[in-house]
């Protein structure tokens, strides 16, 4: 038998991978189980950007291999939506490189900029990318955690009581993945302060923050955050674009060149039609993040009644494309509490402690589902606990 490389033997399958597997399983055998654990909008692109990727693809001169900065007119159409959206000014030619979706991105910047030997800041609770696609440059990861009495926000004081001389890199995330919570603009400028100071490249993944939000922000928007951070951005939840894997990384010419030095030995260039359709998404106005908010919003409600009956406890002013909820006391933690929703009623919702061991005590519930079904979901719940109390 072959071995794998050591890189890997620290980096487990991916848990929704392994999750969906048993899902299917259990559908096969009549289980019909509704999923509300997976942020996979449901809603089509704009009808705009549709008829754009068709038209194009049409077109026998749109097959061929591609660039690998990405079309001239993407690189300008994500920086209209920069300015327009973020108040954020950026050359198009040299301080943005679009992505197939962000989560390359981030293995693209780990693989960049981290070694064996270098310490990076990961938060607990946050996306397990951060730290698989981190173990894989053989780097140390080193969580920072966030607690609900500080707003799911850093703890910077606590972070610089300890040694960072050997940290190259904090992962950040606001809105928050799994917790809903935001930053504004005095957190974000707090943390370009601390990277600064403390020599460490600040990398915001920032792909919720058109979802539920007041209004958009971004890290950039911070005067000098250009000098210590890169943001990346995606059009999968913004503009239900999931599947068409449509990303971008944004930051000083230097670092976008350097992250191109490694992605330009990956891959050969996004499909052409799929980039003019994303510069057509891109152009969208307020009033397309307004129509999808309002679904959000309603959907939303149905998922506080969802969890209000389960006994389960959360902010009602998170934001993104998920509802972050503490379990009744009752259960051993979110696995438990996961798989008696799962077994007893056929509806799956996410443990919280795949996003580390703050979430242990977490749930999370995903707004990527029909009112219907969010619906049959609390008449399945009801069910369940009406068989239970007949016991």
């Amino acid at each position: 038998m072959t071995e794998v490389a050591g890189r890997l033997k620290h980096t487990e399958e991916y848990y929704f991978s392994r999750k969906l597997r048993e899902i299917d399983e259990l559908n096969k055998g009549g289980k019909k189980v509704i999923n509300l654990g997976i942020g996979n909008p449901d809603m089509p692109p704009h009808p705009l950007v549709i008829s754009e990727l068709a038209k194009t693809a049409a077109l026998p001169s749109s097959h061929g291999y591609q660039g690998y900065r990405g079309i001239p007119a993407l690189r300008a159409a994500f920086a209209g939506f920069y300015h327009k959206y973020y108040g954020v000014d950026l050359e198009p030619d040299t301080e943005i490189l679009p992505l197939m979706g962000s989560k390359e991105g981030i293995l693209h910047v780990n693989m960049t900029f981290l070694d064996q030997g270098d310490e990076v800041l990961i938060p607990n609770p946050g996306y397990p990318t951060y730290r698989a696609a981190a173990q894989l440059t053989g780097a140390t990861c080193r969580e920072y955690v966030l607690d609900p009495a500080l707003h799911w926000l850093p703890d910077l004081e606590k972070l610089e009581s300890t040694d960072l001389s050997r940290v190259k890199l904090m992962w950040i995330n606001y809105p928050h993945m799994p917790t809903g919570a935001s930053a504004g603009i005095p957190v974000f400028t707090r943390l370009v302060d601390f990277a600064r100071r403390h020599q460490i490249l600040l990398c915001h993944d920032n792909p919720y923050s058109f979802i539920l939000q007041d209004r958009p922000l971004s890290l950039l928007a911070v005067p000098g955050a250009l000098e210590v951070a890169l943001e990346l951005n995606s059009l999968s939840k913004s503009h239900n674009m999931a599947g068409w894997r449509v990303g971008m990384l944004a930051g000083s010419a230097p670092l976008v060149q350097d992250v191109l030095r490694f992605k330009s030995n990956m891959d050969s260039g996004m499909f052409l039609p799929v980039q003019l359709a994303a510069t057509v998404a891109l152009g969208l106005g307020m009033d397309w993040f307004d129509e999808l908010n309002l679904t959000y919003r309603q959907r939303r409600t149905l998922v506080f009644e969802l969890l209000d009956f389960t006994g389960c406890r959360y902010d009602p002013a998170q934001s993104g494309l998920f509802v972050w909820a503490r379990i009744p006391g009752d259960y051993a933690d979110g696995f438990a509490f996961s798989d008696h929703l799962l077994y007893g009623a056929g509806v799956f919702v996410t443990p919280g402690g795949i996003f580390g061991s703050q979430g242990n005590s977490y749930i999370r519930v995903s707004l990527c589902r029909e009112s219907a079904i969010l619906e049959e979901s609390m008449q399945r719940l009801a069910a369940l606990k009406n068989k239970g109390s007949a016991k």
